[in-house]
């Protein structure tokens, strides 16, 4: 398990993160989420060992990070850090080495990994002619070449078609499955709502929100109502304890205060002919995420 307890981090006078703790649980997808400048890749790198906090706590397993800690931590990281001269499978010889491992190994898994990326025939080629998606592909395998206990993912799927974001969904699935603790973040919320259990939202360095993503939607008090059929924009505004209405080619979101406000809704719809959807939702976490956000920089 990991473990981050009120960890604070200043750059001279500018504070980077302000006080944050949160655990992730051995086979836990945990979302880490801010928009940029928030903190997450500072944390990132504390949880690395690659800076130390100014204040506060983080081990693993009830350990302090250390160099052999990290040997158990995978990271893949938004900037890629690939040694582009370098084939794919010198590449994977040198970060398999910094993670202690021996060259047999190293080559082992690396024939099972292309083969589950799909890109077996590029062992030999070097990475600065593959295209963008298949050098995501070689720095995610680099990241989980060590078969990590923690595995910090910042933004995995960029660059990806959608067929090979499923690839590596169900990669990501698969080492949930085994064991393996997950850090995610992504700029993109329907990504973090495939995979996380728990999240916690940085604005600022602070925390802002955290939790089991299930409890956050719950607890939100706007909601959503999916209509499909022939309403009317005009008069579904005018409704008590609507918010706002947004009118699609073929459906209309209305959003309201609070659940309660749904039998108005209700109320106006049954008057209604050819209604083919009638639907509550709880609102999205991308809705959830800049409500939050917009909160503390006043918009």
């Amino acid at each position: 398990m990991l473990k981050v307890k009120n960890v604070t981090k200043y750059y001279g006078n500018f504070k980077a993160v302000d006080n944050i703790s949160f655990e992730v649980k051995k086979k836990e997808i945990f979302g880490l989420l801010g928009v940029n400048g928030a903190g997450k890749t500072t944390t990132f790198r504390m949880i690395m060992n690659l800076i130390s906090p100014s204040s506060g706590s983080i081990s693993f397993n009830n350990k302090k990070i250390d160099y052999d800690v990290t040997d158990k931590i995978g990271f893949l990281t938004e900037e890629r850090s690939l040694l582009t001269k370098l084939t794919v499978k010198e590449q994977m010889l040198y970060y398999g080495a910094l993670k202690s491992l021996d060259e047999k190994t190293i080559l082992e898994r690396l024939d099972k990994l292309l083969k589950k990326f799909e890109i077996e025939d590029y062992k030999d080629r070097k990475i600065n002619t593959l295209s963008k998606g298949n050098q995501q592909k070689v720095q995610f395998i680099s990241a989980i070449i060590n078969e990590p206990e923690l595995l910090i993912l910042d933004e995995p799927f960029s660059g990806l078609d959608p067929l090979n974001i499923e690839l590596f969904k169900n990669v990501i699935l698969e080492l949930k499955d085994k064991g393996t603790s997950i850090i995610f973040s992504s700029h993109r919320m329907d990504h973090v709502e495939l995979f996380c259990e728990k999240l916690l939202i940085l604005v600022k360095g602070k925390t802002v929100l955290e939790g089991y993503l299930k409890d956050i939607k719950k607890d939100y008090k706007i909601k959503k109502v999916i209509i499909e059929g022939d309403v009317k924009k005009s008069e579904l505004e005018k409704i008590d304890g609507v918010l706002k209405v947004n009118k699609t080619s073929f459906k209309y979101e209305v959003e309201i205060k609070d659940e309660k406000y749904f039998k108005n809704i209700f109320n106006y719809i049954k008057t209604k002919n050819n209604i083919t959807k009638f639907v509550l939702e709880d609102a999205s976490l991308e809705e959830i995420f800049i409500a939050k956000v917009g909160e503390v920089y006043g918009k």
